[in-house]
């Protein structure tokens, strides 16, 4: 059954589709309970609010990993912008540092939620 993302993929062009869909492998594996979903108009992963974004450019896929510091995971050579990834199509990925970059999304996430205060701890206030 195609869901969304597997249809955005392959209306996406003919170059781009491995990297796309090598890119969604690496955010499913490190991400596996993230939620697929499309918003505006390009995939996204949802969990404990927006986790990472990517889409088909003309000569790159986009990442948008939402204001991340990319120097630490030692991707600042496919910086295009704050928050924003470019690998070009002609060029391997770095699979493990994109890896890395997903795991700490989720971490970070993970810890927003854990830092809020429950409905427990304020109905007590």
């Amino acid at each position: 059954m195609k869901n969304e993302v597997d249809e955005y993929i392959a209306a996406a062009p003919k170059e781009a589709q491995p990297l796309l869909r090598k890119v969604r492998a690496i955010i499913k594996a490190n991400a596996p309970q993230a939620e697929e979903r499309i918003s505006y108009r390009m995939p996204y992963y949802d969990h404990h609010g927006r986790l990472v974004y990517f889409a088909a450019q003309r000569n790159h896929v986009g990442v948008y990993a939402l204001g991340q510091t990319y120097e630490a995971a030692g991707l600042q050579k496919y910086v295009a912008s704050k928050g924003t990834l470019r690998f070009p199509f002609d060029e391997k990925l770095p699979e493990a540092k994109l890896a890395a970059l997903i795991r700490k999304r989720v971490r970070e996430n993970e810890a927003k939620v854990s830092a809020r205060p429950s409905a427990k701890t304020r109905s007590k206030a």
